[in-house]
């Protein structure tokens, strides 16, 4: 880092120095060369400054990302799901390794709520930025007078918990419930009771994990999760600034969001706590979120006003 640093530095000087020979001698040539090298050294500082933006003790862990539908029915699920193929597609844009733990599909349309594990490089340290309530606006698909919805979803996020960190789980404070796993029907349905529910009763928490054709798998799939969220809950009442972002997932609704995508009657996605816009929405969905997680590591707080939409949720 220091080593970075001081050549960081060097770039700048070095800049500075071919700027004044250039004043000096009037020779308008050397200016391409020195937007170049502070353009280099801009790029430089950014990286240095998302390094030191994830130096947190659990930046570096694996991720577990949850998705739930919240408020607008059907929409909302359909949202659900248009969101764990965004985030499976920025996954694979980074090179990371993506399993698929949990996914409770709707009958009609979408999904009630799906879990995945996200492997690579400080993988919880990016994700981190998306825990929060986010909202879609569009013209439903599933209204047949193709009016505009308001449609949302509720992100999770926390940190993989390696096996040296020791989280207690007694088996008297879990109730583990086994069921068949959903499919899309036909052959694909489980027939057995593979499935598990694992609840633990203390905090409320419940994992689900039917991925897997074993229990037993599932089984201990559904108690990492478990310890992952324990482990998250309790950094959290040390952590105030991690409190106040759990906090924002408690009401999936209108009012709640942390981001809004509007696809109508205009196109724009707002970080509502960075303020930063983009005017590609498909470009977003279809994994391209490193301006707006940037931009919420290089804040690190919550800065921008609510959207002006008019648009009302449904009711669930």
């Amino acid at each position: 880092m220091l080593e970075r640093v001081a050549r960081l530095s060097g770039q700048f000087e070095d800049a500075n120095v071919l700027f004044e020979l250039a004043r000096e001698e009037e020779d308008e040539s050397q200016y391409e060369e020195v937007a170049a090298q502070v353009a280099s050294a801009e790029d430089l500082t950014r990286a240095l400054e998302l390094e030191m933006m994830l130096s947190g003790p659990d930046d570096a862990r694996n991720a577990i990302l949850t998705i739930n539908a919240g408020a607008g029915g059907i929409d909302a699920q359909d949202w659900a799901e248009m969101l764990l193929r965004m985030y499976m597609r920025y996954a694979a844009e980074r090179g990371w390794k993506v399993e698929l733990a949990d996914q409770q599909e709707n009958e009609e349309a979408g999904i009630k709520s799906a879990s995945l594990i996200v492997s690579g490089p400080n993988a919880y340290g990016w994700l981190k930025a998306e825990a929060g309530v986010h909202r879609l606006v569009r013209i439903s698909p599933f209204d047949s007078n193709a009016r505009r919805h308001t449609a949302f979803a509720s992100i999770f996020v926390s940190p993989e918990v390696d096996e040296d960190v020791d989280i207690s789980v007694r088996d008297e404070d879990l109730r583990i419930d086994v069921f068949r796993a959903s499919g899309a029907g036909g052959q694909k349905v489980n027939k057995t009771s593979s499935a598990v529910r694992m609840t633990h009763l203390p905090s409320g928490i419940v994992v689900s994990c039917q991925n897997e054709r074993s229990q037993h798998k599932n089984r201990d799939m559904a108690l990492k999760i478990l310890k992952s969220r324990l482990y998250d809950l309790e950094m959290k009442k040390r952590d105030a600034e991690r409190a106040k972002i759990e906090a924002t997932k408690s009401e999936i609704s209108f009012g709640s969001q942390i981001r809004s995508y509007v696809l109508a009657p205009y196109q724009m996605v707002k970080d509502h706590r960075t303020g930063v816009e983009n005017s590609s929405p498909q470009r977003v969905l279809d994994g391209d979120l490193d301006q707006l997680i940037e931009a919420f590591l290089l804040t690190g707080q919550a800065t921008g006003s609510k959207d002006e939409l008019t648009s009302q949720p449904s009711a669930t």
